[in-house]
């Protein structure tokens, strides 16, 4: 009976012990996913994952004015252009990836539209340029093919001239 007494309180201690250490490894684990959650965006950046720095500082104060947005333009004044559709090989390690894409690029008027089809060698260049230079990682999110299409409006324009390109549109969008 008293060796009974004994052998309990030694089970009830192996059992708080291992308690408590659960107890430390699940607020650690909470610490740690919290830690990262916080810091996620400058981990990806530091690790060259997440969006750029100079990028967002661009998108937050010094965004492009949008004409349509402001009223300054009537939509039914601007003209679609359909372009042919893009094949490039992404720029991966392994280079087994590949990026179809097919766009409509949304301009100011049909003398911009004119221009565009004048200089679509050009704007074929630029945009297979711009497109081969990405990795499956920088099309991966939507923030960053948002930033894309940013990217492919600033080369349009500096082909077509002045803020004639005001948008472009995906219409395809394949990465295998």
């Amino acid at each position: 009976m008293a060796d009974e007494q004994m052998e309990a309180p030694k089970e009830e201690q192996k059992k708080s012990g291992k308690l408590k250490w659960i107890i430390i490894a699940v607020v650690i684990l909470a610490l740690l996913g919290g830690g990262g959650f916080m810091f996620k965006d400058k981990i990806m950046g530091m690790i060259g994952m997440g969006p750029d720095k100079t990028e967002q500082a661009a998108g937050e104060n010094g965004e492009q004015q949008d004409p349509l947005a402001e009223g300054e333009m009537d939509p039914q004044d601007t003209v679609l252009v359909s372009l042919p559709t893009f094949v490039v090989n992404l720029a991966d390690p392994l280079g087994r990836r590949y990026l179809k894409l097919t766009l409509d690029v949304e301009l100011r008027n049909q003398e911009a539209a004119d221009k565009l089809a004048k200089n679509e060698p050009k704007v074929r260049d630029a945009v297979i340029l711009l497109l081969s230079s990405k990795t499956f990682a920088d099309l991966s999110s939507i923030e960053n093919k948002l930033g894309l299409k940013d990217e492919i409006v600033k080369r349009l324009n500096q082909i077509v001239g002045g803020s004639n390109v005001l948008r472009v549109y995906f219409t395809e969008l394949v990465v295998q």
